[in-house]
């Protein structure tokens, strides 16, 4: 008979609750150590320029300044996550060619190295700097014309990647199309608004090594990207995090983590660094703005049969994340639907605006405002409940994706499509209906509701690289009395670690409080990947269950204490094929469904969200408070994205860079209702039958929220952020609130 698990699908407390509500849980900028120095940087001034020189001699000269560091000084002075595309510091005299031309105002230009943080900020200042302008390029459509200018040589019309999906026959599909819809979709950029900004502390450790104490979401990446860029071994550099209030992709590059450990590698110092949220909105990446143009058709029955999209981001001046996240947005450009003719082309461009990268729903949510727009224009083109055209077109077990292969078993779409209309506003007694939605008595108020659905992978695509490592260490004489486990995988504040004490408590078989956690801590742990692609329960669950199975075959063995140490690799996949897109993109999915309520004031345009169901498929809850809390949270951020977050960057400077002018959801924003859903169709492969679930809820909430304006008002709204003024001008022009 299998014992029952104790602990998975318990929502046990996270173990570092007390110490941060208490405010006893140290965050980076929290750090301070005897002998500290402090650190500035003094970014770029202009878009595009090349630094003709750099007189560092006034910073140099100011009493209290230590050292003044410059691209001459950086032993390889390039960085970049996916690509290594960026100098550590833009100037001459550097190793790498090209690295004298800045080509954003986010370059790092010169650090200073002060006794003071005054001190410092006043010394980045006198540094004089000569800069020969280039011409520069801010628009993604016009940085594609021949004869724009060139970000980079190797990069010709500033197309950083290209990606195609041809699928079928396009003009046989659009033969049988009885309806066709077409949209045009833009979004805007975003700013992850995290709470601790970014903030470090580096040092020379006991056993001398270039140690740095920062926030970020992979520290044996970070410890190769400084080790690289110090031209270090790697066990010469050891990374450690602490508590981090927040990522969400936003610390997926580099911001501070370089620059600390090179202030200390020539200073042989203690280095603080504390980053202003101006500092924050200005010099990290952003989500991408992209634009969709898409014609889908159906057959009177409702049946897709053509689907066509060309997708553009702003990669702004290099790669971060940018080929991997349109990528992501490629895949999903026809949404969780089955169709036999498609053509994609999909384009990441470089140009001299601030780089976006990562954030929670990595190209998903951009995509999937245009295929749930289109989705529910069929609905209303054919006069049929989205609802039932969804269910007629979705993925279920066995389909298989626009790229042409089979999707990982474990589909769950139509399931939770059903569960997300029945457990909202949807009735299912003589087919699919909606129930009416009382109106305010104020008639300037205008209430809708409104659906949309979508998928999202689990782990790294397209071929890149997936491992997670795990060690699990067992401690007793005839019983195990204790269990260390040593995992590097971040906990951003999603509450991680804990999840991982609980699934390494019941792959023992011991209590949860017989379990100590070991991470954030190159020097203690093996890589286990990144805190994003909402692969960290799935990747360190398995990782862990197969090191606990190996230490309790060597506990049987009689070994004392019985130690194992664990790779967990899932299924490969592969890269786009250039011209036909056709991979094997992903190992497991997550599935979602939302409906929401919104009232419109046709008077102002301010829409507000008044309530929302969000169903998801987790695969299996492992601390089911925590999975409400991602719902929500995830909820709250798409919420922000799609009605009120509007950053403003002109001429490639940001021009709102605070919190009283960029505009994020407070607790006077939140709806009166957010409904967590949870379903658990446990995926074959992953722990427990979790699937990473962190990101899904994002994904489809701002078409759901345009579909519930549309309904609400009779006016599509196809750009986000849905602000006040860009709604009621659309008003306007559909004759809506005209006296």
């Amino acid at each position: 008979m299998v014992e029952p698990l104790k602990a998975v699908g318990q929502s046990i407390r996270r173990f570092d609750a007390t110490s941060k509500v208490t405010g006893e849980a140290l965050y980076p900028g929290d750090f301070n150590m005897d002998g500290q120095l402090w650190l500035k940087i003094r970014f770029s001034d202009r878009a595009h320029a090349r630094i003709r020189s750099i007189d560092t001699s006034a910073a140099e000269a100011l009493p209290g300044v230590v050292h003044v560091i410059t691209a001459k000084d950086v032993p390889v002075n390039e960085y970049g996550l996916v690509t290594k595309d960026q100098p550590v510091l833009c100037g001459p005299g550097s190793t790498i060619s090209d690295a004298d031309v800045v080509r954003c105002y986010m370059d790092n230009v010169a650090l200073v190295v002060a006794e003071t943080e005054a001190i410092a900020a006043e010394a980045a200042k006198l540094i004089q700097i000569d800069y020969e302008d280039l011409p520069a390029v801010f628009d993604m459509e016009a940085a594609m014309l021949e004869g724009a200018p060139q970000l980079h040589e190797d990069k010709p019309n500033n197309i950083e990647i290209h990606y195609r999906i041809r699928k079928g026959d396009m003009a046989a599909g659009w033969a049988q199309a009885d309806v066709v819809v077409e949209g045009e979709y833009s979004t805007g950029y975003q700013e992850h608004a995290y709470l601790q900004p970014e903030a470090g502390l580096s040092y020379i450790d006991e056993q001398g090594r270039v140690t740095v104490i920062v926030a970020g979401q992979w520290t044996h990446e970070d410890q190769y990207l400084i080790a690289h860029a110090l031209n270090l071994p790697e066990d010469q550099v050891r990374v450690i995090y602490p508590a981090i209030g927040g990522a969400f992709g936003g610390r997926e590059d580099m911001s501070v983590q370089i620059v600390l450990a090179l202030a200390t590698h020539y200073v042989r110092r203690p280095v603080k660094t504390i980053w202003s949220r101006e500092d924050s909105i200005k010099y990290h990446h952003k989500r991408h703005p992209v634009t969709v143009q898409a014609k889908w058709g159906a057959t009177r029955e409702g049946k897709l049969v053509a689907m066509e999209a060309r997708i553009v981001g702003d990669a702004g001046a290099y790669n971060y994340t940018s080929s991997k996240v349109l990528a992501n947005a490629n895949l999903m450009a026809t949404g969780p639907y089955e169709c036999e003719n498609v053509h994609t082309d999909t384009y990441a461009v470089l140009t001299n605006n601030i780089p976006t990268g990562a954030f929670r729903g990595f190209g998903a949510p951009q995509a999937c405002l245009a295929a749930e727009g289109l989705m529910n224009r069929l609905a209303e083109a054919l006069n049929m409940d989205p609802v039932e055209l969804r269910l007629r077109n979705s993925i279920r077990e066995g389909s298989f994706l626009s790229v042409g292969t089979p999707l990982p078993p474990g589909v769950s779409m139509p399931q939770v499509i059903e569960r997300g209309a029945l457990e909202s506003y949807w009735t299912h007694a003589n087919g699919w209906q909606r129930q009416a939605v009382e109106q305010p008595e104020n008639p300037a108020l205008r209430r809708g509701i409104g659906f949309a659905c979508g998928f999202k992978n689990v782990g790294y695509s397209f071929g890149a690289p997936e491992q997670s490592w795990a060690t699990v260490e067992l401690y007793g004489n005839t019983e195990i009395e204790h269990v260390v486990v040593r995992h590097g995988g971040a906990d951003v504040g999603q509450g991680t670690h804990t999840v991982m004490v609980q699934m390494a408590a019941d792959a023992v078989g011991v209590p949860i409080e017989c379990v100590k956690f070991i991470g954030h801590d190159t020097a203690e742990t093996m890589t286990a990947g990144s805190a994003s692609a909402s692969r960290l329960t799935f990747m360190s669950g398995n990782a862990i269950c197969g090191a606990a199975a190996e230490a309790l075959e060597a506990w049987r063995r009689e070994e004392r204490p019985a130690k194992a140490t664990y790779r967990y690799r899932p299924p490969k996949t592969t890269p786009y094929d250039p011209m036909t897109g056709k991979s094997e993109p992903n190992f497991a999915y997550g599935y979602v469904a939302q409906a929401v309520e919104v009232e419109v004031d046709i008077e102002t345009g301010f829409v507000r969200v008044l309530r929302v169901v969000s169903t998801n498929d987790v695969g299996k809850a492992v601390n089911p408070q925590q999975v409400q809390g991602q719902i929500e949270g995830a909820v709250i951020q798409a919420l922000g994205y799609a009605v009120m977050e509007h950053l403003i960057s002109v001429d490639g400077r940001i021009r709102n860079p605070y919190l009283s002018t960029y505009l994020i959801p407070t607790v006077l924003d939140i709806p009166i209702e957010v409904k967590s859903v949870v379903l658990e169709y446990a995926d074959p492969i992953g722990p427990f039958g979790a699937r990473g679930m962190a990101e899904m809820p994002f994904v489809p909430l701002a078409p759901a929220i345009a579909a519930a304006v549309k309904d609400a008002t009779g006016v599509w709204i196809d750009d986000l952020p849905m602000i006040p003024d860009r709604v009621v001008k659309k008003l306007r022009e559909q004759g809506v609130g005209v006296l």
